[in-house]
């Protein structure tokens, strides 16, 4: 059975005219040291059978961040194939009004180091932030960054 996920992609349009998206660093002892590919859209994983792709991408933001997404309109951005078949299912809204603070990061459980038979607790993300599409764009992990040709498409189709 292939994985579905759902996120968001929260973006801003700068007086410029420059766009950026909000971005979060994977958590955890694997990604600590990492930049490039370690980035992620807030997302997670979700059974369509028991929840919408939206619903599911709201409640994976305030799990993965610790605060609701902004109240506005969503579009559904595409459903994009990571090369493990793994599928996520990005929705984009305009974040201008949105202020990326007050994080408070969900965790999740590992064996750390492996094999020690130690568990430990990590943070889902250990931070996000704004970053502008060039810079997005090879931190993101390989299977996201589809998603951002598809809001620069969207962009320009809009104005």
């Amino acid at each position: 059975m292939v994985t579905v996920s759902a996120g968001i992609l929260l973006y801003r349009v700068a007086p410029a005219g420059g766009v950026s998206v909000l971005v979060a660093h994977m958590g955890g002892p694997f990604w600590a040291a990492k930049d490039e590919g370690a980035w992620s859209i807030p997302k997670g994983e979700y059974d369509p059978e028991r929840e919408s792709a939206l619903d599911a991408a709201r409640r994976e933001f305030r799990e993965e961040l610790g605060v609701d997404p902004p109240d506005g309109d969503y579009a559904e951005l595409g459903t994009f194939a990571y090369s493990s078949g793994k599928r996520v299912t990005v929705f984009v809204a305009d974040g201008a009004m949105f202020a990326a603070s007050d994080f408070v990061f969900g965790e999740f459980e590992m064996e750390w180091p492996p094999r020690s038979g130690r568990r430990q607790r990590f943070p889902e993300v250990d931070r996000a932030e704004w970053m502008p599409v060039p810079d997005a764009r090879p931190r993101l992990v390989k299977g996201q960054r589809p998603a951002l040709d598809r809001l620069e498409d969207l962009l320009a189709a809009a104005r």
